[in-house]
């Protein structure tokens, strides 16, 4: 269980990413029903640490801190010239088996510790190229938000930080714990970045009038057998016209986001009521238990048995 947090504040650390660590994980939100960390920052010499916008943070707490933490977080930091001691820490909680996490540059503290070898991994795609090139055991996935591998994970710039924190809370203590987070930080719970991730709440960034509400509707008759052309006529286009600028607009296929609502609701479900499989399936429109497993297995690389047995009532939210 994903309880004690780490942050590693090292010299020249962006204010922002060292921010976005912070706010997911060291903010009390027991009053609306979310999630409390044992939250502690760490810095090799306590004290005053420069970053990288010239201003100093003081850090009273040094590394020792880090030796049964459950996370080990690393935000965005000039690149060059790591000490060895925040190194040998990231090593230390990966090989017993502890979460490792980067937001954007971060990633080549993890390289360089030597925990991404072998591993996938994604940083900001201002620098991806140059971590491919310097740490050619890690394969480079520059197209993407974040990536987990074996319990280590890697963000892409920025705000990207934000969905990897998300995710690893989602995966740890369930979709509603990410919800409570997301909503008190006023962002998706979940965006897509381009691969198989845990998927926490409907959310719609779509720019285009007609095609927000034809998204509202189909969310709202999920339980309905709904197709393609069922949205385009809802949406007054031709099935083609409606299909090119849903792709274009929304990211992915009429087909493909259905299914992904309709797993959003479904794990809703399982976390917060006692319903049988074959009533949520029923409610969220796979039609049976087996279709709904098939598409958790291939969506979550869970079934909505373990999905349900891990995260029910873990929180209200």
């Amino acid at each position: 269980m994903l309880r004690k947090v780490v942050l590693l504040a090292l010299p020249g650390v962006a204010p922002f990413e060292f921010g976005v660590v912070c706010e997911v994980f060291g903010v009390d939100r027991g009053d609306s029903g979310g999630p409390t960390f044992d939250f502690t920052i760490a810095t090799a010499d306590p004290g005053p640490v420069r970053t990288s916008m010239g201003v100093d943070i003081v850090i009273p707490t040094g590394l020792d801190v880090a030796a049964d933490a459950d996370l080990i977080a690393v935000p965005a930091h000039q690149i060059d010239g790591v000490d060895d001691r925040y190194l040998e820490v990231i090593r230390q909680a990966e090989a017993r088996g502890a979460w490792v996490l980067s937001v954007c540059s971060g990633a080549f503290v993890l390289a360089q510790a030597g925990v991404l070898d072998g591993r996938r991994a994604s940083t900001h795609w201002m620098y991806t190229d140059r971590l491919a090139a310097e740490y050619p055991e890690t394969s480079v996935d520059p197209d993407v938000l974040f990536v987990e591998d074996r319990r280590v994970i890697t963000s892409a710039g920025t705000a990207a930080g934000i969905d990897a924190c998300l995710h690893l809370v989602r995966k740890e203590l369930g979709a509603a714990a990410a919800n409570v987070i997301a909503r008190r930080m006023v962002v998706p719970p979940q965006r897509d970045g381009g691969q198989s991730q845990y998927i926490a709440t409907p959310v719609q960034e779509c720019t285009d009038d007609s095609l927000s509400a034809v998204a509202d509707w189909a969310i709202a008759h999920l339980d309905e057998d709904l197709t393609v052309d069922d949205l385009a006529r809802h949406a007054l286009m031709s099935s083609r016209t409606f299909a090119r600028r849903f792709r274009a607009d929304m990211g992915t296929t009429p087909a493909a986001w259905l299914n992904r609502q309709r797993t959003i609701r479904a794990q809703q479900l399982l976390e917060q009521t006692e319903e049988s499989l074959e009533l949520i399936a029923q409610r969220t429109g796979f039609g049976s238990a087996s279709v709904m497993r098939h598409h958790f297995v291939r969506t979550l690389q869970t079934t909505p048995t373990a999905y349900r047995r891990t995260f029910a009532h873990t929180l209200v939210g």
